[in-house]
């Protein structure tokens, strides 16, 4: 049985932001970003946003039809300029003024980002809680890297938990350069994928 997906817009946003939420809520990314569990589940909806926002002004995001999981994919170009250096202080200053941790975890992947080399960036994915561990994501994923193949585009992400990275290793993926360790904080995962001949 086939996953039916379509491009969210707008109109999809805070059912996106909400799926974000949800699935990260307890993350060991975003536990380490923001600390106490009261003040991660106020705030944390707020970085799920900012994200959603950007994608949809300049990315792409996938819903599954039945609206249980999400992809966000940027397309980079090679010759994609650095990276705005005042981006993840801005977020910080829009999510969360007094937490570093949410300016430093944007500086660390786009210090980690690969340069020079065109691809599709999966920013986030996410299932319902409850569906979870059915397929959507590995279909959200393979639809685009389907296309990569075809197009001769790598495609890249940051694993933030060991079953993920198990996730992405098993769809072709594999560790590009050395693991993120956030200060006092769990490892990330950047993982390159070539295209599939």
């Amino acid at each position: 049985m086939g996953v039916a997906i379509r491009t969210a817009g707008e109109a999809d946003r805070e059912l996106v932001v909400g799926l974000l939420d949800a699935a990260f809520q307890d993350d060991p990314v975003s536990s380490w970003v923001f600390p106490g569990e009261e003040h991660r589940r106020t705030t944390h909806p707020k970085l799920m946003a900012a994200f959603t926002d950007v994608v949809l002004a300049h990315g792409r995001i996938d819903l599954t039809e039945d609206g249980t999981a999400c992809a966000l994919w940027m397309s980079v170009p090679a010759d994609a300029q650095e990276q705005d250096d005042e981006g993840p202080a801005r977020l910080r200053a829009e999510v969360d003024p007094d937490n570093e941790r949410v300016e430093l975890i944007g500086r660390l992947t786009a210090g980690a980002h690969p340069a020079g080399r065109a691809h599709e960036y999966l920013w986030m994915i996410a299932a319902a809680p409850g569906r979870q561990g059915q397929g959507l994501g590995t279909a959200l994923i393979t639809s685009v890297l389907d296309r990569c193949d075809r197009d001769g585009l790598g495609a890249y992400l940051e694993a933030s938990s060991a079953r993920s990275r198990v996730l992405y290793e098993r769809l072709g993926f594999a560790l590009e350069g050395r693991p993120l360790d956030l200060p006092d904080g769990p490892p990330m995962w950047p993982m390159w994928r070539e295209p599939r001949g």
